[in-house]
């Protein structure tokens, strides 16, 4: 029988897999996963990513040799490495997972013009384009578009992992992971990381260690102190566990802690969902009228920049968010609308700059979702509330209790009281190693606000 091609992207799972059961079902599989940085461009992934994606691939390689086969590592531009294979193993299908993110759109076209290839779904709730009006015409806001979704649910239930894939009758040869040096080394920043289980095992563990917390999720989600979260973003965003999956664990119940979680899985489908709309939402602002703002540049603002990349802007909160990401590839949800909302609006900085960080510095970086957040907090997205909307940190570390959060974080502050780290996102802390703020509250909203009068005022 023919060998059929598994090509891996963000699907680096083994359970409800229709790419791979198809595969499966044709015969022999040939697995491979290509690191293709040309492709994408600057949207390479970045350098906590590229930490997960050898743990990942690591466990993924471990759970297909359980299963009789193994996995083939191939690097450079995946249309000619998949031509090559091809031609390796005599084959003539290639399955994938569709992926929507606009480089992998294009290369789907061109694989697809010269090979057979058989794109599946499986990486989301419902593709993306499926989700219409009454007239046939895709949404932009989340609301309806979210309660169009609903209609559809619940998702097919999820596949089991196949117990044997068949291999064929020689292999071709393979790139050793670690030839790929996706693991920092000089110097390795990644101790942070060792919370974090990459692969499809560590998902599935996320998930479990979850679970019990679901009913209060709706509650205590926003406070960055208690482990309501689920820490499922990165398992998500390389494909280790689907959101089928996911939705059916937490079961058709009604209680507002379900169904506030059930609406964050179907926000980051809308992410994706404005993506496939419009391809350059990661460098464009969904709101033309923003292409003439006033955003800050030159070297005040590159100072500012950099201490906010550092966590010494003098705020605590966003410090602690910032120093949080750095160590541990990761921010809490409600931290990052904080630290977003400071650099686009107390800083008058572009939110491209703030989204390329975050892209670097992120194991769940997402393209969709990247890009619809800083939109969204930017007010320059299609889908946002309106610039005028400006976070205090003063406020949202009073109402979220983010005084732990700021003590784990920012150990110059760690003897500080609650109240007196509230009170320091108002004055300076006055903490021996700790920055004075680097711009006041006041001064910053009032720049802002002004920023955003002449924009209004050119009409």
């Amino acid at each position: 029988m023919p060998t059929a091609i598994l090509w891996l992207r963000q699907d680096l799972r083994v359970s409800d897999h229709r790419a791979l059961l198809a595969a499966v079902s044709e015969g022999p599989v040939i697995p491979v996963y290509i690191l293709d940085d040309e492709r994408p461009g600057a949207r390479a992934i970045g350098s906590a990513q590229r930490w997960w994606l050898h743990h990942s691939l690591a466990a993924l390689d471990n759970s297909l040799r359980k299963r009789g086969s193994r996995l083939l590592l191939r690097r450079g531009p995946a249309p000619a490495v998949l031509e090559r294979v091809l031609d390796e193993a005599g084959s003539g299908t290639i399955h994938a997972t569709r992926c929507y993110e606009p480089w992998w759109k294009l290369c789907d076209a061109e694989v697809a013009n010269r090979f057979d290839l058989r794109l599946h779904d499986g990486n989301y709730l419902a593709p993306p384009a499926s989700i219409v009006n009454a007239e046939g015409n895709r949404y932009r806001v989340f609301t309806p578009w979210y309660r169009a979704l609903r209609e559809r649910m619940p998702p097919a239930f999820p596949f089991p992992a196949p117990e044997h894939i068949p291999a064929p009758a020689a292999w071709p040869a393979s790139d050793t992971l670690d030839a790929w040096g996706l693991l920092p080394t000089r110097p390795d920043w990644s101790g942070g990381f060792a919370a974090w289980q990459p692969g499809e095992k560590g998902a599935w563990r996320a998930l479990r260690t979850w679970l019990p917390d679901a009913r209060s999720y709706n509650r205590q989600r926003d406070f960055p102190s208690l482990p309501a979260t689920s820490r499922l973003s990165p398992h998500l965003h390389f494909g280790e566990i689907s959101p089928g999956a996911i939705w059916h664990a937490i079961g058709e119940t009604q209680d507002a802690g379900a169904e506030a979680f059930r609406s964050e899985l179907g926000w980051r489908e809308h992410g994706i969902n404005l993506l496939d709309q419009m391809p350059a939402y990661g460098e464009r602002n969904g709101r033309a009228v923003f292409d003439a703002f006033s955003w800050r540049d030159g070297p005040e603002a590159d100072r500012d920049f950099d201490a906010w990349t550092r966590g010494r802007t003098g705020y605590p909160v966003v410090d602690a968010g910032m120093r949080e990401l750095w160590r541990t590839g990761w921010m809490h949800n409600r931290v990052r609308m904080v630290v977003a909302s400071f650099l686009v609006k107390h800083l008058l900085i572009d939110w491209r700059r703030g989204e390329r960080w975050f892209w670097d510095t992120l194991l769940d970086a997402d393209l969709g979702s990247n890009a619809m957040n800083w939109q969204y907090v930017a007010g320059t997205g299609v889908d946002a509330p309106v610039f005028s909307r400006i976070m205090s940190p003063l406020l949202q570390s009073e109402r979220f209790a983010m005084g732990d959060y700021v003590r784990d974080h920012v150990p110059e502050l760690a003897h500080l009281s609650d109240a007196e780290i509230t009170a320091a996102h108002d004055r300076d802390a006055c903490v021996a190693g700790y920055p004075s703020q680097i711009v006041g509250h006041r001064s910053a909203r009032a720049r802002a606000l002004d920023a955003w009068g002449e924009l209004r005022s050119r009409g």
